[in-house]
């Protein structure tokens, strides 16, 4: 890609204002070469030349090393860094070398596994004697039985592994008394509740290893993170080697961040991100650049498509069918099938989610087009990375939103060029989680108290719950389910801390369009919610509760909804405390009762307020962990004095404090919430509540606890560095606020933050 001539065009375009306020030049690296320490099978060793993928680089040859010493090896590497031959070789040496062995390969998507089994067909040709198969949702009955009997290499998703296989061990008897290796691969998504489950899930497959006298080696891939030897060690419960040093060959990026144009002076506010995003996609796609374009949510990446579908109709009618968009939540066959023709050139370009953002090979693409900063510095580099996979130079484009986190990066770009990566948190203890993998290793095998040392030191506390509660039943010191629980793991979602999912079915034809998580269905699917699929809008006319079925019917709709919601907490115990700045600093449990309670329907592109409609939906209550802190009297008596609006304040610290709160955890703003009330009846106190939007937690209120004095100065600079004068989306409102922003106040957040960290000079 020319990209100097392509940014020289962009610049000069009539419409092209200045967007662009950073532009970092990420300099092309050479690579450099390792050597193993014994030499590999010749066969092996001519595979990888057939496909130039020999010698090895040296961190390929660092890890394959520590490997073959016995060592568990977690490769943490930048895209395109070659990482899956770090466990490809040692497996299938292993297996030319001892053909009984087994392996078993993990990946957090199906579109993954099918990937890579590609891999190692293309790798295995006609040299290699190795049988690998795919065993998940989708492997035809027939097949499965030939698959356990004779695959050595068995690839599948932790969701499978904890529903399919393990609780049906006994007819994977060759694959747990033979299993050598296990990959986890793209490990740096297994945090938060998914990582949590995804650790039980390995100490349940370590557990039945050992009853069945194998002892496997594991090897984790990961994208840069801060803490990769810390979650490797948490996922598998053994410590490891890590091997971070990235030797391969890069051909250098150019990457913008670009903040779109303000469209009111005064209140600060930008136009839209996905007009933006869109606008420059369209581009880059009209000028035969392969693109791949990201945004937030499954609704924006349809806008994307909608919007540049529009552009081509009109334009380009030849490219019209050489974009699509792509979600995780779409049919497995439509997935598939976007893959395929985006990795064949068939497709010039893809809006989606980040269910791309993971090393599916999708062929080379030149441009990533990134609408919106996806929450955290890894995956905005494993977005951006996933163009320039050629070794030439390629582009990457950052378009802010209007939200604290965004533009204190348009302002701070230093921040994230020059800062390390966040830690990924997960929480294998958390008892929302463990308790249901307890279960599930009751019905996989009895429990004994041996399996304190793979579960932890809450073990026998859990399972002594358990108990009480008539989930297990012991006898002779080992504890067998109750009889009326009979397959457990079906009753564990290990993709959230709820249950299950609701289908999305067309009304009148019954077609299945897609599923979504059960946590978000009240704000997605109400009744009369607008959803979007596949770049067309439905009304939901009904959501059965019961049957888990949200009912839509097709219709052209002039406005899209929003939801609105109103929650509460209240504290259950105080876990710990300490002094912080100027105040004295609290973590502990509470419980969080959110309710969805209207929507409102605004007007497509001009968002004009069309009506509010009351909906009757129950609470979702469930309990987690927060941090709060009290705030100083001498302040308080002062706001009170001047007649200032300390519950507006208090609000737009709360926002604030949230939108900025991803700067330092590896997470989400959808993974956090906050309360904030001038007097709560828990306390007695004006207070500001963040909490993990998880049940039980997963170390993100912690990680506030313990960065609290940073992660107010940082939001006081994002107050007081926004231009505007009443405050606005780019530092205290928040597009999530069930109260419609309402109140606010920019002066007396600010004051309220100064106040805290010592620095309070009055009005």
């Amino acid at each position: 890609m020319d990209v100097d001539g392509f940014l020289a065009r962009l610049r000069s375009a009539p419409w092209y204002s200045g967007q662009v306020v950073h532009e970092q030049t990420v300099e092309p690296r050479a690579a450099e070469y390792g050597e193993l320490e014994r030499p590999l099978d010749a066969r092996l060793e001519e595979a990888l030349r057939s496909r130039g993928t020999y010698p090895l680089y040296r961190h390929q040859a660092v890890a394959i090393n520590a490997a073959r010493e016995g060592h568990h090896v977690v490769v943490a590497t930048g895209p395109a860094s070659g990482k899956s031959l770090c466990y490809t070789i040692p497996l299938l040496e292993t297996v030319l070398e001892h053909p009984t062995s087994r392996a078993l390969y993990l990946a957090p998507t199906k579109a993954l596994t099918q990937d890579q089994l590609r891999s190692i067909r293309e790798l295995n040709g006609d040299r290699l004697p190795v049988r690998a198969e795919i065993f998940d949702g989708d492997t035809p009955g027939h097949a499965r039985r030939g698959i356990k009997d004779r695959a050595q290499v068995v690839l599948t998703n932790p969701d499978m592994l904890h529903l399919g296989i393990l609780p049906n061990h006994k007819g994977w008897g060759r694959l747990f008394r033979n299993l050598r290796y296990v990959v986890l691969d793209e490990a740096h998504i297994y945090r938060g509740i998914f990582g949590s489950h995804v650790a039980n899930i390995m100490r349940r497959l370590r557990r039945l290893c050992l009853q069945y006298g194998s002892t496997p080696q594991f090897i984790l891939c990961s994208a840069t993170i801060a803490n990769s030897e810390t979650l490797a060690e948490e996922l598998i419960g053994l410590p490891v080697t890590v091997v971070d040093e990235d030797c391969s060959p890069f051909g250098g990026k150019e990457f913008l961040f670009w903040n779109p144009p303000l469209v009111d002076e005064a209140k600060t506010a930008r136009k839209s991100t996905i007009s933006e995003g869109s606008q420059l996609f369209g581009i880059l796609l009209k000028e035969s650049i392969r693109t791949l374009a990201f945004a937030r949510t499954r609704r924006q990446v349809e806008l994307m498509y909608m919007s540049v579908r529009n552009q081509f109709a009109e334009t380009a009618p030849e490219l019209v069918d050489r974009v699509r968009p792509y979600r995780g939540s779409y049919l497995p066959e439509e997935r598939r099938e976007i893959e395929r023709a985006l990795f064949s050139g068939e497709l010039l370009g893809v809006a989606s989610t980040n269910a791309l953002e993971l090393g599916l090979d999708i062929g080379d693409l030149d441009a990533t087009v990134l609408a919106g900063y996806p929450g955290s510095i890894s995956s905005t580099w494993q977005q951006a990375g996933r163009s320039g996979r050629r070794q030439e130079p390629s582009l990457s484009i950052l378009v802010a939103r209007d939200d604290p986190l965004d533009q204190y990066l348009m302002r701070h770009p230093d921040f994230f060029f020059g800062r390390s990566h966040e830690h990924a948190l997960i929480a294998p203890a958390n008892p929302y989680v463990l308790d249901g993998h307890l279960l599930c290793a009751a019905y996989e095998a009895p429990l004994t108290p041996g399996d304190a040392e793979l579960f932890g030191p809450t073990f026998f506390h859990r399972v002594e719950s358990l108990v009480e509660g008539g989930l297990l039943r012991a006898r002779q010191r080992r504890w067998f389910p109750a009889p009326d629980h009979t397959y457990p793991a079906e009753e564990v979602n290990i993709r959230s801390a709820s249950s299950g999912n609701y289908m999305v079915v067309e009304g009148g034809s019954g077609r299945v369009l897609e599923h979504v998580e059960e946590g978000s269905v009240f704000f997605q699917l109400h009744p009369g919610a607008v959803y979007l699929h596949y770049g067309e809008q439905y009304l939901v006319e009904e959501l059965d509760q019961v049957s888990k079925t949200a009912y839509v019917s097709a219709g052209d709709l002039p406005y899209y909804t929003q939801s609105q919601d109103i929650t509460d907490i209240q504290v259950i115990t105080s876990l710990r405390e300490r002094e912080a700045g100027a105040v004295r600093l609290y973590l502990g449990e509470v419980e969080v009762s959110n309710q969805v309670v209207s929507f409102k329907k605004k007007a497509h592109f001009s968002d004009e307020l069309l009506g509010e409609e009351a909906l009757d939906l129950p609470p979702q209550r469930f309990n987690t962990v927060a941090l709060w802190f009290d705030l100083p009297e001498a302040l308080l008596e002062a706001i009170h004095r001047w007649h200032l609006d300390l519950a507006g304040g208090l609000h737009a610290a709360e926002h604030a404090a949230i939108g900025v709160l991803p700067l330092f955890a590896l997470c989400d703003r959808n993974d956090i919430g906050g309360v904030s009330t001038p007097l709560h009846p828990d306390t007695g106190k004006p207070q500001i509540f963040i909490y993990d939007g998880h049940p039980g937690g997963v170390g993100i209120a912690e990680k506030g606890y313990d960065l609290a004095e940073e992660l107010w100065a940082t939001t006081l600079r994002v107050i007081e560095e926004c231009p505007c004068t009443q405050g606005c989306p780019s530092c205290i409102q928040s597009p999530k606020c069930g109260s419609n922003n309402h109140p606010l106040d920019k002066e007396v957040a600010a004051m309220l933050l100064q106040g805290v960290l010592g620095m309070g000079k009055g009005r």
